[in-house]
């Protein structure tokens, strides 16, 4: 039975770890959305302040300080959200090798 319950106990936390999922993918679309509109706000202030030319604002724009922490929070909100991702599917993969170990010693009761 010890198996069972630690494919029971991998099913609790992969059951947590999506739910977590869930928030950290909010916080990233949301992080995404407020680097998008800081980095559109800065192009148009450079645009319109400093009546810099298009093809310099994409150059510029990035070492702008907020635009640059905006883009730094997105960044970290993305690779929590991978790294969340990356534990589901290596629980996932932990309750398939139990699962078949389960299998292999209840076949062989026979």
């Amino acid at each position: 039975m010890d198996l069972f319950n630690e494919i029971q106990q991998l099913t609790e936390r992969l059951n947590t770890n999506i739910r977590t999922l869930a928030r950290n993918g909010r916080a990233y679309a949301e992080a995404e959305h407020d680097y998008k509109l800081c980095l559109r706000e800065e192009a148009l202030k450079l645009r319109q302040e400093k009546n810099m030319p298009v093809t310099l604002i994409q150059q510029i724009i990035y070492g702008v300080p907020e635009v640059a922490k905006k883009r730094f929070e997105r960044d970290i909100a993305e690779t929590m959200y991978n790294v969340n991702l990356e534990s589901i599917n290596s629980i996932k993969l932990q309750i398939r090798v139990l699962e078949n170990q389960l299998q292999r010693e209840w076949g062989n009761t026979k």
